[in-house]
């Protein structure tokens, strides 16, 4: 499937470029989060006059997330979890619980689907996950995993 990107996508190209994607993903997410359009000459067009605005606005996004990754970046988050004797927890952390960790201590707004780790997180120690805001800003931050201390 031909399709013409209304957004800068890492490893696939930049507003305005054609390229060819998978059908499922190209309909199953490009296209329905409004990140691309069928190519076709009408669609390029519209895009050909459309891209000084597309590009302010993706330069308005960029800016935003850069602030935000100023905020979280090189920063630890704490975990204080219940383990086993030999220091694996009883179950794993997720995105989700490290988005809502970010939101609490540092009042920032992070989607699950944007943080990579690196890692399972099922153990006692100290792990580094990325955060890929935009395909030009990203962030770096560390989780510690501690023991809950018995009373």
């Amino acid at each position: 499937m031909e399709i013409i990107l209304l957004e800068n996508i890492i490893n696939l190209g930049n507003i305005g470029d054609k390229v060819k994607v998978k059908n499922g993903y190209g309909r199953n997410f490009l296209l329905k989060q409004g990140k691309a359009l069928r190519s076709n000459k009408e669609n390029q067009d519209l895009v050909s006059k459309k891209k000084d605005e597309l590009n302010k606005k993706n330069t308005e996004i960029k800016n935003k997330f850069k602030e935000i990754a100023k905020l979280i970046n090189k920063k630890i988050f704490i975990f204080n979890k219940e383990c086993k004797e030999n220091g694996e927890l009883y179950g794993s952390i997720k995105p989700k619980e490290i988005t809502n960790l970010i939101k609490e201590k540092a009042n920032a707004e992070v989607g699950p689907s944007q943080i990579i780790l690196k890692d399972n997180l099922n153990k006692i120690g100290t792990f580094n996950a990325d955060i890929n805001f935009h395909s030009e800003v990203k962030a770096s931050i560390f989780i510690k995993i501690d023991k809950i201390q018995s009373k």
